[in-house]
């Protein structure tokens, strides 16, 4: 299979590393940053110099971008993936976007004679180096099960959600939930501390009790040592994604009253300056403005 693929940063870099160390795909990478296309290139795959080449004869074109706006302009601009895709490939954005958005060029590309998936994926950089990964995947099942091959190859976690954009949705509630947990935990550990309480107990008991969450782990290497960067997952990019599932609570007329009050932490911890600090960088606000370390 041909692949190409475009947006090689953080997340789509060690994607694509892995599809060309762990397949026999074909594959043709495109960024604006020449040293993470030639992290790819230096395992075999082909540096493209546009859009174009990198769709161009592909069976399965990929995108892994920042931020909606930017899936827009890769997609739909004057040089975008639309311009030059033919029918019967197929389009897949791993970004993390918007359901609207993903509507919205999911129809652009059917008008074409396109097929397209959406599949955010969540397990942060660390999954995405070592394949563990979970994929979302929203979109016709034969499609699916065409592109299948392909994910699998820096996947352990394929998951069929339904139609186009319930991938995306998938991905915006789990990513919900992670957050307030981190914000819960964040909050109870202050408590524990500021009583007196040694961090590395409570949080043994937490671990093991019924308060246990994934963000233990996160907490326990990131915050805890105060490693928050280079990050995991990225303060701004949890922000951008928790307001675009405040959008479709807004959207859809169902209250998310723990998503907005963890959304209004994360502004203020942007606020303080720690937006490209790992996104664990919450428990900072409470230790600022209650002159207290949780872990001296």
């Amino acid at each position: 299979m041909k692949v190409g693929f475009i947006g090689v940063g953080n997340m789509g870099g060690p994607m694509c590393r892995n599809i060309v160390k762990r397949s026999n795909h074909q594959v043709t990478v495109f960024d604006l940053n020449a040293s993470a296309v030639k992290a790819c290139t230096d395992l075999g795959a082909t540096a493209g110099q546009s859009i174009a080449d990198a769709t161009s004869g592909a069976d399965v074109v990929m995108t892994s971008l920042p931020m909606p706006k930017d899936v827009e302009a890769v997609t739909l601009g004057e040089r975008g993936i639309l311009a030059s895709i033919k029918p019967g490939q197929t389009y897949i954005d791993l970004s993390t976007n918007a359901p609207s958005m993903v509507k919205k060029i999911g129809a652009a590309m059917a008008a074409k004679g396109i097929a397209m998936l959406d599949a955010p994926v969540s397990g942060g950089t660390t999954g995405a180096e070592a394949a563990t990964i979970a994929i979302m995947v929203g979109g016709d099942r034969k499609v699916f099960d065409d592109a299948l091959p392909v994910l699998q190859s820096f996947s352990a976690n394929v998951i069929h959600m339904g139609g186009l954009g319930t991938g995306t949705v998938a991905k915006l509630v789990n990513n919900m939930l992670s957050f307030c947990n981190m914000a819960a935990l964040s909050e109870g550990m202050m408590l524990g501390t500021r009583y007196g309480l040694d961090p590395d107990k409570l949080l043994h008991v937490i671990a093991s009790s019924s308060g246990n969450s994934n963000a233990i782990k996160n907490f326990t290497l990131r915050a805890l040592p105060g490693k928050y960067s280079p990050p995991s997952f990225a303060l701004d990019l949890a922000y951008k994604d928790l307001h675009l599932a405040l959008e479709l609570g807004d959207e859809l007329g169902i209250p998310l009253p723990q998503g907005s009050s963890t959304h209004t932490l994360q502004r203020l911890a942007r606020g303080m300056g720690f937006g490209g600090d790992d996104s664990s960088s919450v428990l900072r606000v409470y230790e600022k403005m209650l002159n207290h370390k949780v872990k001296p």
